[in-house]
C-alpha cells in the first residue's frame, strides 16, 4: 500500500499525471516556479525519491532523465481509500460514515461507478477502469443489482445518474 504523498511530491506528481507524457526535472521546475520559489536540486531530489518509491519510471535522455508515471491519480486515490477502509475495525460502519460525508455529486458518481463495475452501464466504454473489474462478485446471481444506497434498480423514487427520477 502506498503511503500518502507529501505536499511537494503531490505537486510534482500532479504535473506528471496532468501532462501524461515523459517530463524532465527542468519542465516540472519551471511550472512549479510559477507558484513558489524552489531550487532545481529540490525538484530533482523529489523526482528521484518518487522514482525510488516506484511512483515514476525514468529513461535517460541525453544528460537528463525523462520521468513517466507508473500509475494514475485515480488508482492512487483508490489505493489510499482502500487502505483507510481496511484499517477500520468496523468496515461497514466506516463506509456508512464515509457515504454520509459525500455530496450529492459524489453519490451520483458512486452510483455510476457501481454500475460500471457491475456491468449495468451501457456507456461503460467511456470510463477507463482503475483496477481489475473481472472475476466473481459477492452479489448473488438471482438478485437484481443494487445501487450504492441499497435500493434495487427501478425502485420508485430513486434517481438515475442524471439526478432525474426513474
Amino acid at each position: 500500500m502506498p503511503r500518502q504523498l507529501g505536499d511537494l511530491e503531490d505537486a510534482v506528481m500532479t504535473r506528471v499525471w496532468q501532462w501524461n507524457r515523459p517530463v524532465t526535472v527542468r519542465e516540472v521546475l519551471e511550472d512549479l516556479q510559477k507558484e513558489r520559489s524552489i531550487a532545481y536540486t529540490t525538484v530533482m531530489t523529489v523526482m528521484d525519491n518518487l522514482h525510488q518509491k516506484g511512483w515514476v519510471r525514468r529513461e535517460v535522455d541525453g544528460r537528463a532523465y525523462r520521468y513517466t508515471s507508473v500509475s494514475t491519480r485515480p488508482a492512487y486515490s483508490a489505493a489510499l481509500m482502500n487502505e483507510a477502509w481496511s484499517q477500520s475495525d468496523n468496515p461497514a460502519a466506516a463506509l456508512v460514515a464515509f457515504f454520509g460525508m459525500m455530496s450529492t455529486e459524489q453519490r451520483v458518481a458512486l452510483r455510476d461507478a457501481m454500475r460500471v463495475v457491475q456491468g449495468d452501464d451501457p456507456a461503460e466504454a467511456r470510463v477507463a477502469p482503475v483496477g481489475p473489474t473481472d472475476g466473481p462478485t459477492d452479489e448473488p446471481a438471482d438478485e437484481p443489482p443494487q445501487d450504492a444506497d441499497g435500493t434495487t434498480e427501478g425502485t420508485e423514487g430513486a434517481e438515475n445518474a442524471d439526478g432525474a427520477a426513474r
